[in-house]
């Protein structure tokens, strides 16, 4: 084989391999899918939609890194232990950091790491317009529940 024929070889097999890839992460991404019952991308999402994961991340990306009992008085009503465990969860998908800083007695800090920031700027509008319509939500749930209530 002349060098020429190498050369043209190995662009080859390059350009196949390329194309393998880019058709591996086409079906990677088409495979994920959050209707999905089996797909990791549906527990991830069900974990962000629970009672505090979006809040912590809200809170976070309003007052920026915040001890533990900082962000447990700001999030009115989470125990300690929802708290952790939702720490945790954020921190495991990458979307908090967790400083420990050596001092008597440890300071532990939390903030966002970038995908958690890009999230918080996701969801942050839909904060402010849950407090926007609240009013709006809760007359149409009174108007409901009247039509509905058995007498």
């Amino acid at each position: 084989m002349t060098t020429e024929e190498t050369a043209r070889a190995a662009i080859g097999w390059h350009q196949e391999a390329q194309q393998e890839q880019g058709q591996e992460q086409e079906q990677e991404e088409l495979e994920l899918n959050v209707f999905a019952q089996l797909c990791p991308s549906r527990e991830m999402f069900a974990e962000l939609a629970d009672k505090w994961s979006l809040l912590i991340l809200m809170s976070l990306a309003a007052c920026g890194p915040q001890r533990f009992s900082e962000l447990q008085r700001g999030i009115g009503g989470v125990s300690r232990k929802m708290l952790t465990q939702s720490l945790r969860t954020l921190e495991r998908d990458g979307l908090v950091q967790r400083t420990v800083y050596p001092e008597t007695p440890p300071r532990v800090v939390y903030d966002l790491l970038p995908l958690g920031r890009e999230l918080a700027e996701l969801v942050s509008p839909l904060g402010r317009w849950t407090e926007q319509r609240a009013r709006q939500m809760l007359a149409a749930r009174e108007v409901f529940d009247a039509a509905h209530t058995e007498a």
